[in-house]
């Protein structure tokens, strides 16, 4: 029954060495070594923690999705730690084309479940995704172990509709995975705790941490919500390691019979200019 699913999530947040996917790979393994919980059913990894933040490194750090280094290496961790995984974000190559910032899905045995890729790709303030990257076609929710997971990448974050798509269809929890920089503090803390309340879903919320290049940072402020908006866990101050708790999703079904806002939406918002 749905009342009763539950999961042990952890979220993993990191400084990626910049261009070096080995490097992180390296740095992967000795944080899940550290602080991995033995029981945890689900982990969840930041977005381009494999190369960075650096759209100019995008196309030297693409990998071909049945080749990829990034594929091995994850389908290997979730077999070892008997866990399913969001994998964050890897840059895909798509032969001559763009690339695809995309998050892959691995279930318990190792097994590429299905894969999301980025739908909004941030081009302002000097930031050059899209001149590397190319839109993904739609949205993916993902059904691990019962509980539908609603998946999204960094800048997906600023657009409610992709959230409330997901809600409609039935998800349990959304994650966004996101390398977000340290000079957009607000839009980070207010719309992830956001998405969390607007759709009475728990959300995950994993960035990456520490230095980018030169003057750039992450926000290094990762948190899970409960349904409510209330922060049940968190990492920050640029700390590297992993946050984890448990999800007990009865208490969410409860309280969508008591507050039913859903049932108060409109069809439309016809907006009468006056």
């Amino acid at each position: 029954m749905e009342e009763e699913k539950s999961l042990n999530v952890a979220a993993l947040q990191m400084c990626s060495v910049i261009g070096d996917r080995f490097a992180n790979y390296d740095k992967v393994k000795n944080l899940l070594a550290r602080d991995l919980n033995a029981n945890t059913d689900l982990l969840v990894l930041p977005e381009v923690w494999t190369v960075g933040w650096s759209c100019e490194d995008f196309p030297a750090a693409a990998e071909e999705l049945v080749s990829s280094d990034t594929i091995n290496f994850l389908s290997d961790i979730a077999k070892k730690y008997n866990v399913n995984i969001l994998g964050g974000s890897f840059i895909q190559k798509q032969g001559n084309a763009k690339c695809l910032n995309t998050c892959p899905v691995f279930n318990r045995k190792g097994e590429l479940v299905t894969t999301y890729s980025k739908n909004h790709l941030y081009s302002y303030c000097g930031c050059t995704e899209g001149d590397y990257i190319q839109v993904g076609k739609s949205p993916v929710m993902v059904n691990l172990e019962g509980v539908n997971i609603g998946l999204t990448i960094c800048y997906d974050i600023r657009f409610p509709e992709i959230f409330r798509a997901y809600r409609e269809a039935g998800a349990d929890l959304l994650v966004n995975m996101a390398a977000w920089g340290s000079k957009k503090p607000i839009p980070w803390e207010y719309l992830t705790g956001a998405r969390a309340v607007e759709n009475q879903c728990y959300m995950i919320a994993i960035t990456q941490s520490g230095k980018i290049k030169d003057n750039e940072y992450n926000i290094g402020h990762s948190r899970i919500f409960d349904y409510c908006g209330e922060t049940i866990a968190e990492i920050k101050d640029q700390r590297e390691g992993i946050m984890s708790c448990k999800i007990d999703f009865s208490k969410m079904y409860e309280y969508r019979k008591i507050c039913t806002i859903l049932k108060d939406i409109r069809k439309t918002y016809e907006v009468r200019s006056v």
